[in-house]
């Protein structure tokens, strides 16, 4: 079993996706892509949307439990995040549903994963939302996080996103709005 524990720091802004020929222009190395479903829960003693948290289960080629805490700073969505490797999804679902956690919705998308440097780049294919880019990198300190939400914003910038284009909202929040519409 897999498990890790770090600081996540991640720009994401809405694309085209022609995007994808400048990162093949700047040397971005194609590391392959996958269908993923991510399923978002909440405890029954509070709202993770209004703690600005998250909690999923993310199945793929591999599947994982996921929980991301509060947004750190005001520009990126930089976070705490603490992952884990499962075997097992449904097992997971009905453990989180047996100690009163609701699911609260889901995303469905096509990824698309390039590295830069020290950094993921995704392209997600968000299934009633469109187009995204997502570039990450992880911070093993505090002090780490403001030089990496840079160089995160100037590999977005690079690739022809304007700094200004980049979003704070997850899929699940735009999700939960389009919904409300």
């Amino acid at each position: 079993m897999y498990s890790s524990c770090m600081i996540e720091v991640e720009v994401k802004a809405r694309v085209e996706p022609e995007v994808e020929e400048k990162l093949l222009d700047i040397g971005a190395r194609f590391m392959g892509s996958e269908d993923q479903v991510d399923i978002y829960y909440n405890p029954p003693w509070q709202d993770f949307a209004k703690s600005d948290e998250a909690l999923r289960i993310r199945s793929g080629s591999k599947i994982f439990l996921t929980y991301k805490g509060p947004k750190i700073d005001a520009v990126s969505k930089t976070r705490r995040e603490v992952e884990v490797e499962l075997k097992d999804s449904q097992s997971m679902d009905e453990l989180l549903k047996a100690l009163g956690f609701r699911e609260v919705g889901r995303v469905v998308k096509r990824r698309k994963e390039y590295r830069v440097e020290e950094f993921k780049v995704f392209l997600d294919s968000v299934v009633g939302l469109g187009s995204f880019l997502e570039i990450e990198a992880y911070a093993m300190s505090q002090g780490e996080i403001g030089d990496k939400v840079l160089r995160a914003f100037g590999l977005l910038e690079k690739i022809g996103v304007p700094r200004s284009a980049a979003i704070r909202e997850s899929y699940l929040e735009m999700l939960l709005k389009a919904s409300d519409r």
